[in-house]
């Protein structure tokens, strides 16, 4: 499959700002909503779709050819020719307001719910949307699908990619707190009141990679001990040049408040939830996507084996495998 639309060019920028948004915690502060859009608007507005990214993320995630391209393009389930595609970056992530915007360590400490009522107030107040006609997410995007199921029930249809709707608990919260200390503890972290990057952030991001890698292409790409070091200085110094310490450790910590399991059975909207057999994040022999997806009404499951293709967690960014997915889900929610 060729293309040659340069999606990056295509998309067009926005922002929206809620004046005084009250956080979870009870702060109160201006924030700045970013976003992207592909695709024109219907009338009606009845054909947005909004996508959700990871953590760490941003919308932009989505414009990479390997999600873009099997996704928007002529003839593709979310053609934008016929679609309206809404790409927002969540509070804390991207160009939207984060601690590093000034504030460092004094940002409040969002959670899940608030970045999920951001995404609401952009939606409905910035743009003008009531209703989806899908709201897809990946990651952390998928774990805000099922909150958004069950907080706004009236969305004509939900994918959730490479997310489990339970507390985050055992080795996934583990890790997420192991990255957090190796950031917090070192000296040049100061209490998040640093002049330069630490370079926990370096070896915070290291362990991020290795939780969301596939251990079958590790297997193969990491042959010797040069080879790993080696990933490894590529990967410190791409998080020392490109995250800020306070964004990183408010990121991971924000999932402290995730747990849409009580509420399953109140998601009214058709939701197909896709996970991949090789994710050692949402790992497959916990059978924790069976369980819950028994108690949504309309709610179907799927996890999709390993092949050649795939890249553990990292199959996200791979729309090619789930892409087939998504059209039959829009397909059998059309009327």
């Amino acid at each position: 499959m060729t293309m040659t639309t340069d999606w990056q060019s295509e998309a067009e920028s926005g922002f929206h700002t809620v004046g005084d948004f009250r956080f979870d915690d009870g702060h109160r502060l201006d924030v700045t909503l970013a976003y992207h859009t592909l695709g024109s608007l219907d009338a009606d507005a009845g054909n947005a779709v909004m996508l959700l990214h990871g953590t760490t993320g941003s919308g932009r995630q989505f414009l990479e050819p390997s999600i873009a391209d099997f996704l928007f393009g002529s003839g593709q389930p979310l053609d934008v020719s016929r679609f309206f595609v809404i790409l927002p970056d969540a509070i804390g992530h991207g160009r939207s307001s984060r601690p590093s915007d000034g504030l460092g360590p004094g940002f409040p400490h969002y959670g899940y719910g608030d970045m999920v009522e951001g995404q609401h107030r952009l939606l409905v107040e910035g743009l003008g949307v009531e209703r989806l006609r899908l709201l897809l997410g990946t990651s952390m995007g998928g774990m805000q699908t099922w909150m958004w199921g069950e907080r706004y029930p009236d969305q004509r249809a939900l994918m959730a990619i490479a997310s489990l709707p339970e507390r985050i608990t055992g080795r996934n919260l583990l890790w997420r707190r192991m990255l957090i200390h190796l950031i917090e503890s070192d000296p040049a972290y100061g209490d998040g009141r640093y002049g330069k990057q630490p370079a926990g952030v370096g070896h915070a991001m290291a362990l991020f990679q290795l939780m969301a890698g596939s251990a079958r292409h590790m297997a193969s790409g990491l042959r010797s001990i040069d080879d790993t070091d080696g990933q490894i200085e590529r990967i410190a110094s791409q998080a020392l040049d490109g995250e800020d310490a306070n964004d990183v450790i408010w990121e991971f910590d924000a999932s402290r408040d995730y747990d849409p399991e009580p509420g399953l059975q109140s998601i009214r909207a058709p939701l197909l939830a896709v996970n991949f057999e090789d994710d050692e994040l949402n790992p497959v022999e916990l059978g924790g996507l069976e369980r819950a997806i028994a108690k949504v009404p309309h709610g179907r499951a799927t996890t999709l084996p390993a092949g050649p293709k795939s890249r553990g967690h990292q199959s996200l960014h791979v729309a090619e495998i789930w892409c087939d997915h998504l059209a039959e889900l829009l397909a059998r929610t059309r009327d």
